[in-house]
């Protein structure tokens, strides 16, 4: 028996040649195997993971190198990356300790900053869809309220710290109105640009379907305007975040702006580095998952 007996084979039959009095012989054609692809869906997640992820971290390696040569020297007033970890090893490995009421792991000091920046932006993502939807559609409230907004907006988050003290006369509460102050001017901003740029093809079918004002806002003006209320909304979240760590700083408590602000009165440099981090990450985290929940809801459209 031949080694090709085993083997797939394709038989093609040549027809007959003009002429020719027998037809010509057939011709056998081995099929080659077809390659195992059993794990060749691996492979679009292999090369994501190496355009998108091994770039910043070798980025983040060369920064840490160029950083603990910098800062190695005894003279050097800011910590290297090997004394930060040597010093804040507890806050790192382990971030949700309790050892007393002030002595607490970062990671809820986190949470505590989280729970007052949801109730904020919350309170200024329901607030700054609505006035931003009242600027886009009407032209008299345009008139009236865009100019105050323009002024109001430029005002810093903790100008507004003293207003809030002497208004609410308690620290949590006025943490939450300055990041609701804070966070609801790219909303109402954005919302209106949406509202103002809705086709005019779009306002002909509701007047067509006599639709109401409530049902205009829910099926013809929040569809077409969510690319750039979730621009906004990104915005927002973030200047949140900033404007939370900057009023705990002053108005005290156990968020990680008080933190970071307890930590420079007692010298403790290495914590500040961790704290930093801890920020830089949930800031970065936050703008993701809003980023994330637009994309869905906008079925990846974008604001032009």
């Amino acid at each position: 028996m031949s080694a090709n007996a085993n083997r797939p084979q394709l038989v093609v039959a040549s027809g007959a040649r003009l002429g020719a009095s027998k037809p010509a012989p057939s011709v056998i054609v081995p099929l080659k195997r077809p390659k195992d692809s059993r794990w060749a869906f691996l492979r679009p997640m292999f090369v994501s993971w190496l355009t998108n992820i091994l770039p910043p971290l070798i980025v983040l390696a060369a920064g840490l190198i160029v950083w603990e040569l910098a800062c190695s020297s005894p003279k050097s007033s800011l910590p290297a990356p090997s004394k930060i970890w040597t010093d804040s090893r507890d806050l790192i490995v382990d971030p949700f300790f309790v050892a007393g009421p002030q002595d607490i792991g970062l990671g809820l000091r986190v949470l505590t900053s989280l729970e007052r920046v949801a109730i904020g932006f919350g309170l200024s993502a329901v607030a700054g869809v609505l006035l931003g939807a009242l600027v886009g559609q009407s032209v008299w409230a345009m008139r009236g309220l865009d100019p105050i907004f323009q002024i109001l907006r430029t005002v810093p988050p903790l100008a507004w710290l003293p207003i809030s003290l002497a208004a609410f006369r308690d620290a949590n509460p006025s943490a939450i109105f300055v990041i609701f102050i804070t966070a609801i001017w790219p909303i109402i901003i954005n919302t209106a640009v949406g509202i103002r740029n809705i086709p005019q093809d779009y306002r002909n079918v509701a007047a067509v379907l006599r639709l109401n004002p409530i049902e205009f806002f829910w099926r013809i003006m929040i569809p077409s305007a969510a690319p750039y209320i979730f621009t906004g909304l990104r915005i927002g979240i973030g200047l949140s975040w900033l404007a939370i760590v900057a009023a705990e700083m002053l108005t005290g408590g156990v968020g990680i702006g008080f933190f970071i602000w307890d930590a420079w009165n007692s010298s403790r440099l290495s914590d500040i580095v961790v704290a930093l981090a801890y920020i830089g990450i949930v800031g970065f985290i936050l703008d993701r998952i809003v980023a994330a929940v637009g994309h869905v809801a906008t079925r990846g459209t974008q604001a032009s």
